[in-house]
């Protein structure tokens, strides 16, 4: 098996029965810009297509598996031409709810090829898994996560929440709560202990846990495989989950008009998005900060209980 198809933001390679997807934009930690989103749905619909091809195992290139959705705007490279630039005024360009709405659901089904396809997907996590991250690697069938790695969706603090929402089918209500109330990050660790992920293991191990797996599956004839996660993915369906998946994305867009969104754009705008994202998550950062943050904002303290 050979790589047949190259791309700009990934590294495809097929051999003994799987496809390995590497999301390949490590100096930005694989944030995910659309160029990217659009060749993983076309990388992964080339790998269900192929009959050699039992397993897809999805991970990052570099220090994390991906940082998030890339928040700089993409440039067109020289020569490129895009009619979508040339008729602004037909194509969604605004900030109205619906605008908002589409843009989402337009990225989401790019996602979706995950839950869709008929081959099963191994998602492999190590260092950050962040927002955008977590929209992806929590539709994968199987999650094998460094011990180390970091998962969490902070935008939640500022920003909205997450266009897709797979939390409560993995971890239940409780933890699907904390997660996305508090923008706290789990460990890998932690995450194996909640269900977020199917099994921690070190650093070192990791690689080769994922490939372990990705051999008992090209011992399978794709047709079971494809069978029996399609039949764990209707029950999923059953239960909401795809209906869930297009609410999630309104859900954000209403957040979206929320002033705090407004705070953190203004902030963007003016002082850059390192500042901005320092201001999101400086005051969580540790219990010195939450306390500071409180006394400017609560000086009062706290009230003394009623004896009424």
């Amino acid at each position: 098996m050979t790589n047949e198809q190259r791309y700009e933001t990934l590294i495809v390679e097929k051999e003994r029965g799987r496809a390995r997807i590497t999301l390949n934009r490590p100096e930005k930690l694989n944030a995910l810009s659309r160029r990217l989103q659009q060749e993983l749905r076309a990388a992964l619909f080339d790998a269900d297509q192929d009959t050699r091809v039992h397993s897809v195992i999805l991970r990052g290139a570099g220090r994390s598996f991906c940082a998030g959705y890339d928040l700089t705007p993409e440039r067109r490279r020289e020569g490129e031409t895009d009619t979508r630039d040339d008729y602004p005024e037909v194509y969604r360009t605004g900030q109205a709810f619906d605008d908002d709405v589409w843009r989402m659901e337009d990225a989401q089904r790019d996602r979706m090829t995950v839950f869709d396809m008929h081959k099963p997907v191994i998602g492999q996590v190590h260092g950050y898994c962040v927002a955008g991250g977590t929209d992806l690697v929590l539709l994968c069938d199987i999650i094998v996560a460094a011990e180390d790695a970091q998962i969490g969706f902070p935008p939640v603090r500022a920003m909205g929440g997450p266009p897709a929402h797979m939390w409560t089918y993995h971890v239940g209500p409780q933890w699907a709560k904390y997660m996305l109330l508090t923008g706290e990050f789990v460990s890998g660790r932690d995450a194996e202990r909640i269900g977020l992920v199917w099994k921690a293991v070190p650093g070192d191990q990791l690689g080769e846990t994922v490939e372990e797996l990705a051999d008992r599956m090209a011992m399978v004839h794709p047709d079971l495989l494809a069978g029996n996660k399609r039949s764990v993915n209707l029950a999923l369906e059953l239960q909401g989950a795809r209906t869930m998946q297009r609410l999630a994305a309104e859900m954000d867009a209403r957040m979206h008009a929320s002033p705090a969104m407004e705070d953190w754009r203004s902030r963007n705008r003016e002082r850059g998005l390192k500042e901005a994202l320092a201001w999101r998550d400086g005051r969580f950062a540790n219990p010195e900060q939450r306390r500071a943050w409180q006394q400017e904002h609560w000086p009062e303290g706290p009230r003394e209980p009623s004896t009424t």
